[in-house]
C-alpha cells in the first residue's frame, strides 16, 4: 500500500468518524427540538436552531480567517467546521422547504 493509498484511507476514515458523530449529534439535536426540550426553554425551539446554525457559521468563519492570517494552522479543522456550517445550513433550509410546503398544503385544504 502506498503512503498515499494509506494518507487517503486515513482521511477518509476521519471524516467518516467525523461525519457519524456530526449525525448523531444532529438526530440528538432533533429530538430534543421534537420533545421541546433545549439550552434555552424560555426560546422557542425553531430559533434555537436558527442560533446554533448561525454560531457554527461564526465560528468556521473565524477559524478560516485565523488560518489566512497566520495565527493557526489547523487548516483541516477550519475546513471542517466550513463544511459542517454549509451542512447545518443546508439542512435549515430542508426544513425550511418541508415547513413551506405543510403551510401550503394546510391552505390549499376545503373547509
Amino acid at each position: 500500500m502506498s503512503v498515499t493509498t494509506l494518507n487517503s484511507a486515513i482521511g477518509q476514515s476521519a471524516m467518516e468518524s467525523l461525519l457519524n458523530q456530526d449525525a448523531v449529534r444532529l438526530q440528538r439535536d432533533a429530538q430534543s427540538m421534537a420533545h421541546g426540550a433545549g439550552d434555552n426553554p424560555s426560546m422557542p425551539a425553531f430559533e434555537q436552531m436558527l442560533r446554533r446554525v448561525d454560531d457554527r457559521d461564526q465560528d468556521a468563519a473565524a477559524r478560516m480567517e485565523a488560518v489566512e492570517r497566520g495565527e493557526s494552522d489547523d487548516l483541516v479543522g477550519a475546513m471542517l467546521a466550513s463544511q459542517e456550517a454549509g451542512l447545518s445550513f443546508s439542512m435549515l433550509m430542508q426544513v425550511r422547504n418541508k415547513v413551506v410546503g405543510a403551510v401550503d398544503e394546510l391552505i390549499k385544504l376545503q373547509l
